[in-house]
């Protein structure tokens, strides 16, 4: 069964993009929920870029959308009951990445202080870490990654689909891309902005300036928005902003949240071989680095790419459901 709620976020009225503060939450309730009083795991959903956790309820030609699948693998065994809740934080520039950020808003805290609340008052969940998951795609992984290191407290468990790490791999080899696409607009950064919602085509080039803008947002923010990390004339790298930058890649951050990553129930990581965005090597670094800390973990690589990928919530599901184990 699927339902929505609509939470009005106090945390995120009057966020510097003007986004709305009613924000629509996805939640699917495992079969014969309606019918009785037992409690369950929660599992959080996290998208990626330029999405809403509603979006996945589509409906695919070829597919199943997270109810289908859910429904199947509780039917088959392979998963145990659970509740999963899909939030949005979508934001004007297309993500937050789940955390806070003076020039897009407080979507960590909107998460942790609003919407787990939330979802323990008004459904029949089991409210404690062991039993809460985190699993996320792409800019959801990242998310995931984020939550679980920075509040093992509140998650227990977290699985990254293709999660952004790395960031000189995965967002740098895009920069000379954006600063083609703002020399040939007119008037830069500040009229791709101004015209972001109107522009027509959306091509490659509009979505590779739109995710650095989105990233520099949420990692370079500034008094005046945020800082880019490379000069827009000569696409020389600003290396003060590439640090702030750095300073939010998954991968640098294994060595300062090792209790947190230790305390975790599971941790499972994957990519895949083909990876558009050379996410494979930063989940390679991001394990070695585990390793390193002696963190037990799950990593994993298959033969896809980044994109049409969902199948691989079959395995993250069934590993958060053993390791949780029955309540």
């Amino acid at each position: 069964m699927y339902v929505t709620a609509d939470i009005d976020s106090a945390v995120l009225a009057d966020n510097p993009l003007g986004d709305p503060a009613l924000r629509r939450v996805g939640i699917y309730l495992p079969p014969g929920y309606a019918a009785g009083a037992q409690r369950y795991p929660v599992t959080y959903v996290l998208v990626g870029f330029n999405s809403r956790g509603a979006m996945l309820m589509n409906e695919a030609a070829w597919d199943e959308n997270i109810a289908q699948r859910m429904d199947r693998l509780i039917t088959s065994g392979a998963v145990q009951p659970m509740i999963l809740v899909m939030p949005d934080c979508l934001t004007r520039y297309g993500g937050s990445q789940y955390i806070n950020s003076n020039a897009t808003g407080r979507y960590e805290d909107h998460l942790l202080r609003e919407v787990v609340p939330y979802i323990d008052r008004n459904y029949r969940t089991i409210a404690q870490r062991g039993f809460r998951a985190v699993v996320g795609k792409s800019s959801g992984g990242y998310g995931a990654l984020m939550l679980a290191m920075r509040h093992p407290q509140v998650f227990g468990l977290a699985a990254s689909h293709s999660g952004d790490m790395y960031f000189e791999l995965c967002y740098k080899p895009a920069f000379i891309a954006c600063v083609r696409e703002l020399q040939r607009r007119d008037g830069g950064l500040a009229g791709f902005l101004r015209d972001l919602h109107t522009i027509r085509p959306r091509d490659g080039a509009y979505h590779t300036l739109l995710n650095t803008v989105a990233m520099a947002s949420c990692y370079s923010p500034s008094a005046d928005g945020f800082d880019l990390p490379f000069d827009p004339r000569t696409a020389e790298i600003i290396d003060a902003v590439w640090q702030r930058w750095l300073q939010w890649d998954p991968v640098h951050l294994v060595a300062r949240h090792t209790e947190a990553l230790r305390s975790l129930k599971l941790l499972y990581l994957d990519a895949g071989l083909r990876d558009e965005f050379n996410l494979q090597y930063g989940a390679r670094i991001f394990s070695d680095r585990l390793k390193q800390h002696g963190i037990a973990h799950v990593h994993e690589e298959f033969d896809d790419g980044h994109l049409n990928i969902p199948y691989r919530y079959d395995v993250s599901l069934r590993r958060i459901s053993d390791a949780m184990g029955q309540p």
